[in-house]
């Protein structure tokens, strides 16, 4: 999840002032802190629970579309912001996380009947929790041991699920709100582009040294 990130990699680009990490956890974090201090004052609306779950979701698919975002970003416009994709990245998972949990324990009271029968019979749950269940290896591996263990090649191949992470967010994303709303409709097209840019450099990278050898 926190991507492809290397030494070498981190040394090319224009590289914006650093900033501890932790910084970015705690500057990520705000949003969480402050939709639950809104649901305890009772201050979320009259559907709480429903605009509690579905902002804490909003939220990580914005920081899953930052982590794909920084590739282009140094590739495109020379901006390096690579020392902090597996910060991103790991806010990415963490707001899934309390997303997941605020319905299982807050919506769904851990009523695992109830939680199976809605897996079952609605196809965004479904969606979501097999989207979960991509960011947890991502998650679990975003770390120097990790790389070291897997290989850097194994663990590149691992992290491309983020792609299939980002497709199925948006997808949930645009069933969750049913009426298609512009909202969902522009995170969709967001993620399409990043993961179109991704394809088409990709076809291109290979395109080129073929003719070149020719």
């Amino acid at each position: 999840m926190a991507g492809q990130a290397s030494a070498q990699g981190a040394k090319r680009g224009f590289a914006l002032p650093q900033v501890p990490k932790i910084a970015i956890y705690i500057v990520g974090f705000i949003p969480a802190v402050l939709l639950f201090y809104l649901g305890v004052t009772n201050q979320l609306g009259a559907d709480p629970m429903r605009y509690l779950e579905q902002a804490l979701g909003l939220w990580a698919l914005r920081f899953l579309i930052a982590t794909l975002t920084i590739s282009p970003l140094r590739q495109i416009f020379n901006i390096n912001l690579l020392r902090y994709r597996r910060a991103i990245g790991l806010l990415t998972f963490y707001y899934a996380a309390l997303h997941l949990l605020t319905y299982l324990v807050l919506d769904q009271g851990l009523d695992f009947e109830a939680i199976w029968a809605d897996i079952v019979k609605r196809p965004y749950i479904t969606v979501g929790m097999a989207t979960f269940l991509v960011l947890v290896p991502l998650a679990v591996t975003s770390n120097n041991v990790s790389i070291r263990r897997l290989g850097g090649q194994a663990w590149a191949r691992l992290h491309r699920l983020v792609y299939f992470a980002a497709i199925g967010a948006a997808v949930h994303f645009l069933m969750v709100v049913k009426s298609w709303p512009p909202e969902p409709m522009v995170y969709a097209a967001i993620v399409t582009s990043l993961l179109g840019y991704r394809l088409v450099r990709s076809l291109i990278r290979k395109i080129v040294p073929k003719r070149r050898a020719a």
